[in-house]
């Protein structure tokens, strides 16, 4: 494949991405708005949240299947429609139902971008799949910055969340544009034996990982999609830590490969759980100015989660295919659509229980939501014994690659 053709096709996988980021970011802006509109408690909310999370591994599940029958051009096209279809629903949205339904279309797309674009850049980048998923991946964060920032104004300038969700459809015409009109090349360098594909999924290496990308994915996601309702009341502006942790996270995967080069797949992924439990404890427990230093820290550790994930399945366990990179990130994305709710769910615990403790009202909403990310610190903590063995064990899976 010409250089050339291969850079205009990760070109449109990147603005793909950039319109599922701002989907994540949107939807964390303006969650106070619908919870106004529409009534909705914190539970509720978290299951509207949840349905993008859920929407997003039905996709990758049925479609990294399909990936070898469809091709990655079909898998955008169906994102593309997909996410026409949830946006102008969502702005439509009459209530708690119909956000469900919304929600659930974007989330399939977004997974739909997923499915379609991670094989596809491993198979054009063969000798440098990590670093480049990472680099593709620079759009995850990237485009949550521009979400970020284009809800933090537009709310500033009391323009209605409906109006919000439209800024997305400009990018998503330019994205449908490159797939319309771009030729997609054959697979040739994974594996596209579907059969080899699915034995290959249940090796005990590939089990392990599965279960630690449930827990990566909702340290990671999870209290991105919250940060507006948790950390709203710490005095910093939560789009603009939002806006902060995902900008230095774009910048890290943009310059991902010394990194990966230096430390291997594993040694990146033990820091990080070991950064990202020491960025939650501290999100836990700051207020005022060290807010924004724990985000620092927070943004360090989940930088390389995703991508490094998907790019270790790549490298290490290359007969698994474009089935075994989608069933990563769809187990992932199920996980943060199980968790939200409980999420959810701590927050009304946790508000209540500040109210009957006698905390001062102006207080409640910072202790409920400091009680919340201590709760979620156990996800990284576990993580860090997971990886910890893994990286005990690295020569051995090296080896077994």
């Amino acid at each position: 494949m010409s250089n050339v053709h291969a850079s205009k096709l990760f070109t449109a996988s990147c603005l793909a991405l950039i319109v599922t980021a701002m989907t994540f970011a949107i939807r964390a802006g303006i969650l106070s708005q619908l919870a106004t509109n529409f009534g909705l408690s914190d539970t509720q909310l978290g299951w509207v949240n949840s349905m993008a999370f859920l929407g997003f591994p039905v996709a990758m599940m049925v479609l990294g299947l399909a990936y070898n029958y469809l091709g990655a051009k079909n898998l955008l096209i169906i994102a593309f429609v997909g996410h026409l279809a949830g946006l102008l629903l969502t702005i439509f949205a009459g209530g708690f139902w119909s956000l469900l339904i919304s929600t659930f279309l974007i989330g399939f797309a977004n997974g739909s971008v997923e499915a379609a674009c991670n094989p596809l850049i491993a198979d054009m980048y063969p000798k440098n799949k990590t670093t480049m998923l990472n680099r593709f991946h620079v759009w995850f964060p990237g485009g949550i910055v521009i979400g970020a920032l284009v809800s933090k104004f537009m709310t500033d300038a009391s323009l209605g969340w409906q109006l919000q969700i439209a800024t997305m459809l400009l990018p998503t015409a330019i994205y449908g544009f490159f797939v319309f009109t771009q030729s997609f090349p054959k697979s040739e360098n994974i594996e596209t034996s579907t059969g080899t594909n699915i034995r290959s999924l249940f090796s005990p290496l590939y089990l392990f990982m599965i279960l630690c990308m449930t827990l990566t994915a909702t340290t990671e996601l999870g209290t991105q999609q919250w940060v507006e309702r948790i950390l709203g009341e710490t005095g910093a502006h939560p789009m603009v830590l939002l806006a902060l942790s995902t900008g230095l996270m774009a910048i890290g995967r943009q310059f991902a490969g010394p990194v990966i080069h230096t430390l291997n797949p594993i040694g990146v992924l033990l820091l990080s759980a070991i950064a990202s439990a020491i960025g939650l404890y501290l999100l836990s427990v700051a207020t005022g100015g060290m807010v924004y230093l724990a985000i620092i820290i927070f943004a360090v550790g989940v930088c390389y989660f995703w991508p490094t994930m998907i790019g270790f399945i790549g490298e290490y366990q290359p007969k698994t295919g474009a089935l075994g990179m989608s069933l990563m990130g769809g187990a992932g994305m199920f996980a943060v659509s199980m968790w939200n709710p409980v999420i959810g769910a701590w927050i009304d615990s946790a508000r209540e229980k500040a109210i009957a403790a006698g905390v001062p009202a102006e207080e409640v909403e910072l202790a409920a939501g400091q009680a919340t990310l201590g709760n979620m610190t156990l996800f990284p903590i576990v993580l860090i014994v997971a990886f910890g063995i893994l990286f005990a064990l690295r020569n051995k899976v090296q080896r077994s690659a």
